[in-house]
């Protein structure tokens, strides 16, 4: 169901062959966790995401039985992480157990990233971005493990028809600026993909619609970041830009002066000549993380608000 992408030049990888397409899951298909980031705080919320996977008929005998590793703040060893990414068992499903930081150290060593989906979101971006670089379809930026029991139902309904290949809804967000742009989908955490840029695991941006979003990042950090992208040039082709929720990312609370959370996202976009949506669904904070697909050709209509799966 997930249309398929070209390695992006910085993989070594300069075939012009199509990359097979991640094929819809099935009842009885497998599930790993991958403890890519920091080390699991909570193995309730585990067991009760696991529930929730297990409810959709999915196999997930083999994810229950994740040791709560650490190593320091992370999840394990470097080694130990990078294991979970090629699970022994024949899974389907990659679902990330929680973010805070780490996958990116991964990335350090080469990963022969299996065929399958891959969900989360969050530092997981770094694993997100770094498949979809290398041409590999299947990537959701969607809940995590730990997180998604306490998704409303709206949004597990939509990760599970995402993920059985069922039709899934447009988003809706509101219009910063009109126009209508298609593209395939990229998806990322802004700090995260930040700290990619100039490494070999940025997808092609050029003529992508470009969905981000991030939590307890001030206006100007966040100013400093959009400010970076536009200086390399990566913002001026996208074919549209929409920003998910930025929670707890109001300004300091201090007598300084400063610009709102709004007005830093609106005037560093608003030049740009493509439709811009803000307040989408997407992104740490309540309200629904809104599961996508990396990779996937979308339609951003900045006249009516929406940002659909075509």
């Amino acid at each position: 169901m997930s249309s398929t992408v070209r390695p992006h030049a910085g993989s070594g990888d300069n075939s012009l062959d199509p990359v097979p397409r991640c094929l819809p899951l099935q009842q009885g298909d497998a599930v790993a966790v991958v403890a890519a980031s920091s080390a699991l705080e909570s193995p309730k919320d585990l067991g009760a995401g696991l529930n929730v996977l297990a409810s959709w008929g999915l196999d997930v005998s083999a994810a229950t039985a994740m040791k709560a590793r650490r190593w320091g703040y992370l999840a394990g060893t470097d080694a130990e992480r990078r294991a979970d990414l090629v699970p022994s068992s024949k899974s389907r499903l990659l679902a990330c157990a929680r973010g805070g930081w780490g996958a990116a150290r991964l990335l350090e060593q080469p990963i022969q990233w299996p065929s399958g989906w891959l969900l989360g979101f969050s530092d997981v971006t770094a694993l997100l971005w770094a498949r979809l670089a290398a041409g590999v379809t299947g990537g959701v930026h969607g809940p995590l493990v730990t997180t998604l029991a306490s998704e409303p139902h709206w949004s597990q309904e939509r990760l599970r028809q995402l993920l059985f290949g069922q039709q899934v809804a447009p988003l809706t967000g509101r219009t910063w600026r009109a126009g209508l742009g298609r593209g395939p989908l990229v998806v990322a955490n802004l700090t995260v993909a930040s700290h990619l840029l100039g490494s070999p695991f940025v997808p092609d941006l050029d003529g992508a619609i470009l969905v981000l979003e991030d939590v307890g990042e001030a206006p100007y950090r966040l100013d400093r970041m959009l400010t970076q992208w536009r200086l390399l040039g990566l913002l001026q082709n996208l074919a549209g830009l929409a920003f998910g929720r930025f929670h707890r990312c109001d300004p300091d609370h201090d007598d300084r002066p400063g610009f709102q959370l709004e007005e830093v996202l609106r005037e560093r976009s608003e030049d740009l000549g493509i439709p811009v949506l803000g307040d989408l669904p997407v992104g740490h904070g309540s309200g629904g993380n809104a599961a996508l697909p990396l990779g996937r050709l979308a339609e951003l209509d900045g006249d009516r608000g929406l940002l659909n799966l075509l």
